[in-house]
């Protein structure tokens, strides 16, 4: 129960009380500096929707109690954790909506106690998504059996999982699924790939839900890192011939390459797809859509085989650190459904420097993408940060209130463009989870917050990465064991190919 403070003022020399028997000391020594929490929450922006913050103290202590208040409304929780009640804080953030909570933390030692400096939780009246989802994996690929794709409601600590690989896995033909995607968010419209046994792209699509084989000779490989159309039935991909290295002593643990990358659309209703991009001398990777659906971005580096009596994935590896990936563009007509020729969008390689993920903002406006010294999958890299460019300017700018000292990598824009989330190694370096940061209508984020648990030590009890949050506007309701048993078919035929106009 929250308690009035105006209400209990003739108590100010004896301890409130709240439901679950905590109580703030009257009596204590006060320190000057913050709490060292985790996570740390500490002058944090969140959604009116968010769940509540649990943390847990850095420090040696006895006894924690954390006071949450706003305009005299109060709830007192702790113990060895601070966890909040859902109905209490969805009531405080109500209140707080627009401004802040001041939270006092106190920690108890043997009899005395110790008040650190307050903070504030800003709560936004800004909504969130209600779900995101992610593919959970052990940070090394001996074990890529025990992939899931999980889903998660941010209003809440609820987390089901959507795909199980273990459903189609056998001891002697494994699975690995990826690449999960959805239009516009949309869960009823959703789309993931599966490797290797029982391999394919699984696309359910207004309950429907069927695998489609995608290969096909004249593309390089089945599609991944798929961009929906935003209202129209298709899906670009790019096709990869992905290779890479496992380090011994460099602190970017796994370098992963391609050798050959190009890009295909893939009509849903028509089972064909057509190469929009196939430059043997360029990697094209990472398509994404503007919201208007008339422009695709996408990532490019160029390269080209200077001897060719060696082996093409060698030369790829050992020119590694100078492969540098720009983003360009394409225009495209919804209604012929024809792509323009490529246009640069961002120099990368003239700064010496390698961008990659191109997301942009549901207003058009703003381009986020990820900048690390070079070459493609960035969410191994320790000094990958995220960058934005205005659209309108062209004005590009590291985010500095959103990077850290570590990985920031995989992005995806809130349906109402006023959140992010990302995949960074921020924590401890080696597991990737998801942070949320508030961007203004200017492109000012705030302080990023780490997706918060019931158990505030979870994260790091958790042996595995989180990657490439997603947004969805709810969940994904088809169970496990249908999309096994969708994988277990035979699906559609072939692909059909299509070649592009010129």
């Amino acid at each position: 129960m929250i308690k009035m403070k105006q209400l209990y003022i003739f108590f100010v020399s004896a301890l409130m009380l709240t439901a679950c028997g905590k109580q703030v000391p009257t009596v204590f020594s006060q320190s000057g500096k913050l709490p060292s929490i985790y996570p740390d929450y500490t002058n944090v922006t969140v959604p009116i929707n968010m769940a509540p913050l649990t943390f847990q103290l850095e420090e040696a202590a006895d006894e924690v109690v954390a006071r949450f208040s706003v305009d005299g409304e109060e709830m007192i929780c702790g113990g060895d954790q601070v966890q909040p009640d859902i109905d209490d804080w969805q009531q405080l953030a109500e209140r707080a909506k627009g401004k802040a909570m001041t939270v006092e933390v106190y920690a108890r030692n043997d009899d005395k106690w110790i008040r650190f400096k307050p903070f504030s939780i800003f709560v936004s009246p800004d909504s969130i998504d209600p779900y995101i989802s992610y593919r959970l994996i052990p940070p090394s690929y001996v074990s890529y059996e025990v992939l899931t794709l999980n889903q998660r409601c941010l209003e809440n600590y609820n987390e089901q999982v959507m795909v199980n690989n273990m459903l189609c896995n056998t001891p002697s033909a494994e699975q690995c699924v990826n690449c999960h995607h959805y239009q516009k968010g949309n869960p009823q419209r959703m789309q993931f790939h599966a490797r290797q046994n029982h391999g394919g792209t699984v696309i359910a699509y207004d309950g429907k839900v069927w695998k489609v084989n995608m290969k096909n000779d004249s593309i390089l490989s089945a599609g991944v890192y798929p961009a929906w159309h935003p209202f129209l039935n298709l899906i670009v991909y790019s096709t990869n011939k992905t290779h890479q290295m496992f380090h011994t002593t460099d602190p970017n643990k796994i370098e992963v390459l391609d050798t050959e990358s190009d890009m295909i659309v893939y009509d849903v209703e028509k089972n064909e797809v057509t190469n929009i991009e196939n430059d043997p001398n360029e990697f094209e990777v990472f398509p994404g859509w503007a919201p208007d659906g008339k422009t695709l971005y996408y990532c490019s580096a160029h390269f080209e085989v200077t001897d060719s009596t060696k082996n093409r994935s060698m030369e790829v590896f050992g020119n590694s650190p100078d492969i540098h990936y720009n983003i360009y563009r394409k225009t495209f007509d919804p209604t012929t459904k024809e792509f323009g020729p490529r246009e640069l969008v961002f120099d990368a390689a003239a700064q010496n420097m390698s961008a990659t993920l191109p997301r942009v903002s549901p207003d058009g406006r703003f381009l986020m993408f990820t900048m690390g010294k070079y070459g493609v999958f960035h969410i191994w890299h320790h000094d990958a940060d995220l960058w934005l460019m205005d659209l309108t300017t062209g004005e590009t700018h590291p985010m500095k209130e959103i990077n850290s000292t570590d990985t920031e990598s995989y992005h995806t824009w809130s349906s109402n463009g006023r959140w992010v989330v990302f995949s960074s190694r921020r924590d401890d370096g080696n597991f990737t989870r998801p942070f949320f940061a508030h961007i203004d209508k200017n492109g000012k984020g705030t302080k990023p917050f780490e997706l918060p648990s019931a158990d505030p030590d979870y994260h790091r009890q958790f042996m595995k990465c989180y990657n490439i949050p997603e947004f969805m506007t709810g969940p994904v309701t088809i169970k496990p064991q249908e999309f096994a048993d969708v994988l277990k078919g035979d699906g559609k035929p072939p692909v059909t190919y299509r070649s592009q106009k010129k």
